[in-house]
């Protein structure tokens, strides 16, 4: 097919530098949108409020990963409102500006998180499987309502339900590599906790094909088919590492240490099936975590 104009929100994060370098490897032009002064490639948005969208006018596709992390420490009162705020508010200025365009985008592929889900134990949780009642889960649940106002344009949606995204660049991985190098790793927690997980390039290949794809739509669970506990995942990092892993955080000083966002994050339980990307023939280059991380941490 002739090569996509897609703008991205986000596209200055781990995910979003990936995916930019993906897709224009696949002969498309990705904009980015930002909120400083735009350069080349880039166009002016604005999360928090009324934007002027017409320099998109004519963009086939639009892929929104733009959001406050959730796991850079304490939920204080004002980092849950920011939180809830970069997601549910920034999803509505993007599509409410989108709509006002005369040639609206095909396409909107928006983040969403596993934490829909909130914390469910052994049950295995795919795309039917009903969103969780924590705080977290609420504010997922209202991010994917405002992405989906976006069919009111005709847009296909997409919700791609992230899973833990692995890269020794950033995030939860990056964050794991001091410790346990240094030989002080361990489970967190009971352990028992199901980890799904994916690779980046394989997370943006879903992208790649949830654009292109007009069999992609609604929620899909974006992870591999082989989820572990957190004690497997401890212990393969290890061996991977060469190091010793024997030093467990207790629950109770991660409840301490980090209050709710340890429960809801941390600690809790996730143990997605991929089974759109399945129904829909996706093949995984990285589908095993050892292969994976001994990929990331020659």
């Amino acid at each position: 097919m002739p090569p996509l104009r897609v703008a991205i929100t986000g596209a200055s994060g781990l995910l979003g530098s990936t995916l930019v370098t993906h897709l224009r490897g696949e002969g498309h032009r990705a904009i980015s949108l930002v909120r400083r002064t735009p350069g080349v490639d880039e166009v002016r948005w604005d999360p928090t409020g009324a934007w002027d969208a017409s320099p998109l006018e004519g963009v086939d596709a639009v892929v929104h990963l733009a959001g406050e992390g959730i796991a850079e420490g304490r939920w204080t009162t004002q980092r849950k409102a920011a939180i809830a705020s970069s997601r549910i508010g920034g999803t509505r200025a993007l599509v409410t500006a989108l709509a006002k365009l005369r040639t609206p985008p095909r396409v909107l592929v928006s983040a969403s998180a596993m934490g829909i889900y909130g914390d469910r134990g052994e049950i295995a949780l795919d795309e039917s499987t009903s969103p969780g009642n924590d705080w977290l889960s609420e504010v997922a649940t209202g991010w994917e309502v405002e992405a989906l106002a976006a069919k009111s344009f005709g847009a296909r949606v997409v919700l791609t339900r992230f899973g833990l995204l692995l890269s020794p660049d950033g995030g939860a991985l990056a964050k794991m590599l001091l410790p346990f190098r240094m030989g002080v790793g361990g489970h967190l927690g009971s352990g028992h906790q199901w980890m799904s997980w994916i690779t980046l390039r394989d997370t943006a290949r879903v992208i790649a094909a949830a654009l292109t794809d007009d069999r992609y739509a609604g929620p899909i669970n974006v992870c591999t088919p082989t989820p572990v506990t957190n004690r497997e995942f401890t212990r393969i990092l290890g061996r991977v590492l060469r190091r010793p892993t024997l030093f467990p955080v207790p629950a109770l000083a991660l409840k301490a240490l980090f209050g709710e966002m340890a429960e809801a994050t941390i600690l809790a339980s996730q143990r997605m099936t991929p089974a759109r990307l399945h129904s829909l023939g996706f093949r995984w280059e990285d589908p095993d975590l050892e292969g994976a991380l001994r990929t990331l941490l020659p």
